[in-house]
């Protein structure tokens, strides 16, 4: 394989001019660039948290960021637990963070 110039824009790696979007989290809305997860939009926005957990309402946020660990997950334009580190913010976007009312815990358990 010879090396051989690109012109920069047809460079596939270099980025083009960014395009911005707003996505709206829990009624504020958020400003992102085209390309970005609705994760980076959201942390870039100031959220941390996008979920509690089911057992004791801690707060959790992007963990692995891959997709693996389920902790980003969020309400999407209606669509209940997306994985907001693997999907692509869309300009109007509606994001709902996802605080479900905790079960009541059985009796005499303290843990």
């Amino acid at each position: 394989m010879a090396p051989r110039l690109l012109a920069a824009g047809d460079d596939p790696v270099r980025p083009g001019p960014s395009t911005p979007l707003t996505i709206d989290v829990d009624g504020e809305p958020v400003t992102g660039i085209r390309g970005q997860s609705l994760a980076g939009v959201i942390l870039a926005g100031g959220t941390l948290a996008l979920r509690r957990t089911s057992v004791h309402g801690g707060p959790r946020g992007v963990f692995c960021g891959i997709g693996v660990c389920y902790d980003c997950l969020v309400e999407v334009n209606g669509q209940r637990d997306v994985r907001s580190c693997q999907r692509r913010a869309a300009d109007g976007d509606v994001v709902r963070t996802q605080y479900d009312p905790l079960p009541e815990a059985p009796e005499g358990d303290h843990a």
